[in-house]
């Protein structure tokens, strides 16, 4: 064979006949993507793996259940061998030779007249990598080049300019608590091909570095109120610029809508008649406990955990929070934005029925560098964040999945 290299090209094989030796390890790999294709495929094997007979089963494929036997390829337009006979290898080979059908061949690459490519995919865009030098052909590192373009691709660590005209719009992303590792695939590549991002203080903000100079970075607790509230500003901003024409991110911590307040935005731009969309982002109700070794359930301990809101005193004519129900349940409760209200909150607790030595953990700037972690019960708590000195943010867990992780490290 010359030793010239492999001409790519993506196969349109929908409606097609293709035809696929051998029913094994092999086939149990390819024939997922060949289905996915589109392909009218007929596996020609005596056995089959049992992932592959589940897709006889399904109707995904047609097993005809016997060896190779000449005449198998007639009318094919692509073949997959990967039969363990070695004559019957080379045989199905030739026939595909001579009918001129593009042929795989998984014992011999070398004697095939096609490869399959180490393929990947991400948002509309399939990634498929060959080796070019046959003396060196390279499985491994053929997959390893694949796995860091579809990984780039997917995290926004690799962006490549749209040319084409995009559809404007908002994306409401969760940024995960804090970590920038933490926010989803998605969004991280939404947030790389923005045009303007509105951020919140607590959204991850070592992912702001990391974007293109042309992208506007909008602080959302600066931006200018006026006559209107702050959070009628921010609404204002976002269909501001998406009227424009500009791709826009509101980039929030944990979830948009986990006390986040994306709800409001994006009814605000459904009113507007702007498309939106939403990212879910981890939360820190679960992410931050976690973080500092603290389950939020455990078997024999909590079947149950509440997230609550503490930015309003119990005693205020705002709270819509049940407390004295809550000091009745004997699972986890989780508050947000309750530092400075956490004297109050133990005190109320402690009034309905909740045991005045239930352990409580403050995790302040959870699953960042400058993560804490302070230990106290319902009676000493409010002493303790003063002594202390926390701050927010911070995750208040109370209930007694607080022990169950001491000693692990954070």
């Amino acid at each position: 064979m010359a030793e010239h290299p492999a001409y790519p090209v993506g196969l349109r094989l929908s409606g097609r006949r293709v035809v696929v030796l051998g029913g094994g390890q092999v086939a149990q790999r390819r024939l997922p993507a060949l289905i996915a294709a589109g392909a009218d495929v007929h596996l020609v094997s005596p056995e089959a793996t049992p992932s592959v007979e589940a897709m006889a089963d399904a109707g995904e494929i047609t097993w005809t259940r016997r060896p190779y036997e000449e005449g198998d390829l007639a009318d094919a337009w692509y073949a997959l061998i990967a039969t363990s006979d070695p004559r019957a290898s080379a045989e199905a080979s030739a026939e595909a030779e001579r009918h001129r059908v593009w042929c795989v061949r998984s014992d011999d690459a070398d004697a095939a007249t096609a490869w399959t490519p180490a393929t990947g995919h991400s948002e509309g865009v399939t990634v498929a990598v060959l080796t070019t030098d046959a003396k060196g052909r390279d499985p491994r590192h053929t997959a390893a080049i694949r796995d860091a373009v579809v990984e780039g691709l997917r995290d926004g660590t690799l962006v490549a300019p749209h040319h084409r005209t995009r559809t404007p719009g908002v994306a409401l992303v969760g940024g995960g608590p804090g970590d920038p590792d933490l926010i989803t695939v998605r969004g991280r590549r939404l947030l790389a091909e923005a045009d303007v991002v509105i951020a919140d203080r607590l959204g991850p903000r070592d992912l702001l570095a990391e974007l293109p100079p042309h992208v506007e970075v909008i602080d959302a607790a600066k931006i200018p109120y006026g006559r209107f509230m702050a959070q009628e500003a921010i609404n204002n901003a976002l269909i501001e610029h998406a009227q424009q024409g500009k791709s826009v991110v509101r980039l929030k911590g944990g979830d948009p809508f986990v006390f986040g307040r994306g709800m409001e935005e994006a009814q605000a731009l459904a009113e507007a008649g702007i498309a939106c969309t939403v990212v879910p982002g981890i939360s820190s109700s679960i992410s931050v406990p976690g973080a500092a070794g603290i389950p939020v359930t455990h078997r024999g301990v909590a079947h149950e955990f509440t997230v609550v809101s503490g930015h309003v005193a119990p005693d205020d004519e705002r709270s819509l929070v049940d407390w004295s129900a809550l000091a009745e349940l004997r699972g986890t409760l989780v508050v947000l934005m309750g530092v400075d209200k956490i004297g109050k909150i133990a005190d109320t607790l402690v009034a309905h029925g909740k045991p005045a030595d239930t352990p409580v953990a403050l995790v302040q700037e959870g699953t960042t560098a400058a993560q804490r972690r302070v230990d106290a019960t319902l009676a000493t708590v409010a002493e303790t964040v003063r002594t202390e000195d926390v701050r927010p943010p911070a995750v208040i867990v109370i209930g007694e999945v607080v022990g169950i992780g001491s000693g692990l490290p954070e």
